[in-house]
């Protein structure tokens, strides 16, 4: 089985602003506290995951929302019988970002994940960029290929502002559509023509899915 993946995340808790302040004064940030704490979003030690979106072979994408716990146990129950994990820079984060969060759930993997296995990990911006030092997005992948943008109006930068703002439905949509996009990228990059059995995943400015 293969899984396509991808995850949304947000600055670290509250509870640890007691914690990255002692950090915040030592590293003597030029930037502003806020900024500091923002910044976690990308750093799996402290922030957080706020959900997992998926796809298994061909099926349509679905996506693993609640606590942060409830999210890593879903996620690692579906992909337990995974042979392969595809997504876009997820050798740089998503998957360590995912490991990390895991340890400090204390969640057990189902899987091992050898970021150096590429037998076992197809990361589409390694794969495109040619293992190199270059860093080609996903929005400018799917633009170099034809393929339309998955941004509808939000970005990772997005996340953490539109959740403050109560619009986690559309944080989600917006992980699923990375989902379906990554996918249709494999599939271009590794001429497999299963890409046609993909459906889009894209909806209207403003229109969301309802999610259970």
């Amino acid at each position: 089985m293969i899984t396509f993946l991808d995850i949304e995340t947000i600055p670290a808790n509250q509870d640890k602003f007691s914690q990255l302040n002692k950090i915040y004064r030592r590293k003597r940030q030029e930037t502003s506290f806020n900024s500091f704490h923002r910044s976690t979003s990308l750093n799996g030690n402290w922030g957080q995951i706020i959900c997992i979106g998926l796809a298994l072979d061909t099926n349509r994408a679905q996506i693993c929302t609640g606590s942060e716990q409830e999210i890593l146990v879903n996620f690692w129950q579906l992909i337990k019988d995974s042979r392969l994990l595809v997504g876009h820079n997820i050798i740089g984060f998503d998957l360590p970002f995912i490991f990390k969060r895991s340890v400090v759930n204390n969640i057990e993997p189902t899987l091992k994940i050898d970021l150096k296995n590429k037998s076992s990990i197809f990361d589409t911006m390694r794969e495109w960029d040619g293992w190199s030092n270059s860093y080609t997005g996903l929005d400018q992948l799917a633009s170099i290929l034809g393929f339309k943008s998955s941004k509808n109006g939000i970005d990772g930068s997005k996340v953490w502002q539109y959740h403050q703002a109560g619009r986690d439905e559309e944080i989600y949509n917006y992980c699923l559509a990375d989902v379906e996009l990554t996918r249709k990228i494999y599939y271009r990059l590794t001429f497999n023509q299963d890409l046609e059995k993909v459906q889009d995943y894209y909806l209207e400015p403003n229109q969301t899915m309802q999610f259970k």
